[in-house]
């Protein structure tokens, strides 16, 4: 297969603060307004019996929150759900007019998320009415006619990889508490947590499908326009901003979609133009990058102990770097497209993949010490994976892979599996994951 078609066919997607917050620290996109991913006082090693899994109506793409004894996930059904995480059981849900593949963040009784509708929300995280809504410009999935030069050239379509909408973060002030989101308009919001109101507004010239990192007094987040941006969170004003690089062929679709984690006086993301990236969180200036050989990288990283860990797209590979140096020191091969980002008990690594499988990789080692499967995986797999693996030359034999319409149905096949992009949140010894079978499973873990 040439790089071109490659590129086509196969690249198709994709600080720990003290005991107090980190009781609290779940109830937001990767456990932290930081993004770090890593859960405290747990050092848990494989996976025990399924708790429960409670089923939506549509895909999950969404990360789960969990507050108060409380699940948050959005679906592609249009509805944001609230879970008893004892039971399992629904304890309400809030409908809108578009899917919900936001991540909620919760935070003083209020759960924040934005959908396809044009929205962003605010809930009373107890009982789901609505405290306000704010109407962005419009939300949508980046695309483009003619996408990766595919055919018909005139069709529009949508980049069947992009699959998120941004996660709110909320700042710590008492006294004038806002809640922080990005935008398919390209612009990233500061409003009032309490009302809604606008405090400002920061344009870029793409969208922004990003989930704001807020370290420091300073919000860091990254655009489809290739460029990641820091900027003062009560002002909104621009501290810097750093390019990664194009594609000279499709360039459109080369921006930012992996959220930033801050850490070590660092900045810490991926791009699709197949680097992972340091930077200096106070300057900008590249402290160290490392190319993956071409492949995107979707997954936001996880920060513990001295070491980043990330993810690829189409080399499937789950890695390990010194934080502040950028050497290598962790490789461990998925069986799939790897966007679910990594969760980090003790010293173990949970995340999933495209083909419905649910890791538990040891950082000591960097072998695989257990797995889960979805219920699709374990009904499809035998059919769609060329030995356990996800193969797209296998899948796509005999079709014309310059068809949009070709790749539109085998990623339905794929679906099929139960991917695992969501990303999984650790909670008093259960794990919480959402899949594009439209369940949200919760896993006892296991201690070592």
């Amino acid at each position: 297969m040439s790089k071109y078609i490659f590129i086509i066919t196969f690249l198709l997607p994709n600080i720990v603060f003290g005991q107090k917050a980190a009781e609290a620290r779940s109830s937001e996109f990767r456990g932290n307004a930081a993004h770090t991913g890593f859960y405290t006082g747990e050092n848990f090693s494989s996976f025990g019996n399924l708790r429960w899994k409670f089923k939506t109506q549509g895909k999950i793409f969404s990360s789960p929150a969990i507050s108060v004894g409380i699940a948050y996930i959005g679906s592609e059904d249009h509805n944001l759900y609230a879970i008893d995480i004892k039971t399992g059981k629904q304890l309400w849900k809030f409908a809108t007019a578009g899917v919900v593949n936001s991540s909620a963040a919760v935070k003083n009784n209020r759960v924040c998320f934005g959908s396809f509708d044009g929205y962003y929300y605010a809930l009373n995280a107890k009982s789901g009415k609505l405290i306000w809504k704010f109407k962005t410009g419009g939300e949508k999935k980046v695309g483009a006619k003619g996408l990766w030069t595919m055919k018909p050239r005139d069709q529009y379509m949508d980049d069947l990889y992009d699959f998120f909408l941004s996660s709110p973060v909320f700042n710590d002030d008492r006294k004038n508490p806002a809640v922080y989101f990005g935008s398919s308009d390209g612009n990233v919001y500061a409003l009032s947590a309490a009302n809604g109101k606008l405090i400002w507004a920061f344009k870029t010239k793409g969208l922004i499908h990003t989930s704001p990192a807020l370290y420091n007094g300073k919000l860091y987040f990254g655009s489809w326009d290739t460029y990641m941006y820091a900027v003062d969170a009560g002002t909104g004003k621009l501290m810097w901003k750093f390019k990664t690089g194009d594609q000279p062929v499709i360039h459109l679709m080369e921006g930012i979609q992996a959220s930033a984690v801050c850490s070590n006086g660092l900045v810490y993301f991926g791009a699709r133009d197949g680097y992972f990236y340091a930077l200096n969180a106070n300057t900008g200036k590249l402290a160290w990058k490392y190319s993956a050989n071409g492949s995107w990288i979707l997954a936001s990283a996880a920060v513990k102990g001295g070491m980043v860990y990330t993810a690829t797209s189409d080399t499937y590979q789950f890695l390990g770097f010194d934080a502040m140096t950028g050497k290598l020191k962790l490789k461990f091969k998925a069986n799939g497209y790897v966007y679910s980002s990594p969760a980090i008990a003790g010293n173990t690594a949970f995340f999933g993949d495209f083909t419905g499988k649910l890791f538990a990789v040891n950082l000591i080692s960097g072998k695989q010490s257990d797995k889960f499967t979805t219920d699709g995986r374990n009904s499809n797999a035998g059919k769609l994976l060329k030995k356990d693996t996800l193969n797209y030359d296998y899948l796509s034999k005999g079709l014309d892979n310059a068809l949009y319409v070709n790749s539109v149905n085998i990623m339905n096949k794929l679906y099929t599996l139960g991917p695992i992009v969501s990303s999984p949140v650790i909670d008093k010894g259960v794990i919480y994951f959402g899949s594009a079978d439209g369940c949200l499973y919760a896993i006892r873990l296991k201690y070592l």
